[in-house]
């Protein structure tokens, strides 16, 4: 039902040409579609920002994390590695939500990190944080574009771009995303391409740099393209990076692993600006429950040569904020 409002709302606001903003959850369940120009105070946005903008922090920070133990992981990595056994999934995003404690508001948080694609998003029922450096789609000129994001590697080790772009694990796992997401357009467009494949670029990480691995795909759509935004979201979603291959089998699996809500993580935001429409998938996601803890959600993804420890040990990685 959510699915159908969703997309009867975003062909709405598209057939009109009239500029908004959408924020969609993982499971396209719960959705937040508003004009631009009625966008309350309490939810902003910066959607492919190059300056970065951000406020300087003037005190210390503080980030702990209260991560699920190793072995409550080791049972949903063996499980995982199982479905892969039996041909169920090549690849799997698995995600936890880790508990952490801050001295930095969400807001305080939004105001100074460092990302392409912002949100601070606050009403009755949700309140989170979003820095990602991850396109979803990108629409100009009757063209859709998608930059699958899959490889990390610390940009300070000796030949860190040779090494990752030399890693056959590494190499299996973007391909297959690359070859899910190239399917995916062909859904809703034609003459898909993939321009450019397994490039690097280099992302802030907190403490670090990292190069992450990414990769530009390419496709036409009909000129009443903006009369389809919600066909177009509703029938791609979710995210083949966030989720895995083949999709629909490794959705049921992680429905299962995972013992969590997702909610807004891993979803997506994005702007439709009247002639363009940009988006983002909503990973490096911060969220505060009724109850006034905050969790930090993050994952990774699994294949058959996946170690656990090393999985674990991602998972927790991921954890930072990038000021």
């Amino acid at each position: 039902m959510s699915k159908d409002l969703i997309k009867e709302k975003l062909n709405k606001f598209g057939s009109k040409k009239e500029p908004f903003l959408f924020v969609l959850s993982y499971n396209l369940e719960e959705f937040y579609i508003e004009k631009l120009s009625e966008l309350p105070n309490n939810i902003r946005f910066e959607l492919n920002s190059k300056e970065h903008h951000k406020s300087k922090i003037n005190k210390k920070y503080k980030l702990e994390k209260f991560p699920i133990s190793f072995d409550e992981y080791k049972k949903k990595f063996d499980y995982i590695q199982e479905q892969i056994k039996s041909g169920n999934s090549y690849l799997l995003n698995l995600t936890a939500q880790t508990k952490i404690k801050s001295t930095l508001t969400l807001d305080e948080i939004y105001d100074s990190v460092s990302a392409k694609f912002k949100l601070r998003f606050q009403n009755i029922k949700d309140d989170f944080v979003c820095f990602s450096p991850e396109r979803f789609i990108e629409i100009k000129k009757n063209k859709i574009y998608t930059y699958p994001m899959k490889g990390t590697i610390d940009a300070s080790i000796t030949n860190a771009q040779a090494r990752i772009l030399g890693d056959l694990k590494e190499m299996a796992e973007h391909t297959m995303v690359v070859d899910l997401l190239r399917n995916d357009l062909g859904i809703v467009s034609s003459k898909v391409r993939v321009n450019k494949f397994r490039f690097c670029e280099k992302i802030n990480a907190g403490d670090k740099k990292l190069l992450q691995v990414s990769s530009k795909i390419s496709a036409h759509l009909e000129e009443n393209w903006n009369e389809r935004i919600g066909d177009i979201l509703t029938s791609i979603l979710p995210a083949g990076s966030i989720t895995g291959t083949p999709k629909k089998s490794t959705v049921e699996i992680l429905d299962n692993i995972e013992k969590y809500e997702r909610g807004f993580y891993t979803g997506v935001f994005g702007v439709y600006d009247g002639v363009n429409l940009d988006s983002s998938v909503m990973i490096r996601f911060i969220e505060k429950n009724q109850n006034g803890e905050t969790f930090y959600k993050s994952g990774g993804g699994i294949t058959c040569d996946s170690n656990a420890s090393l999985e674990y040990q991602e998972l927790i990685d991921k954890i930072y904020l990038p000021l």
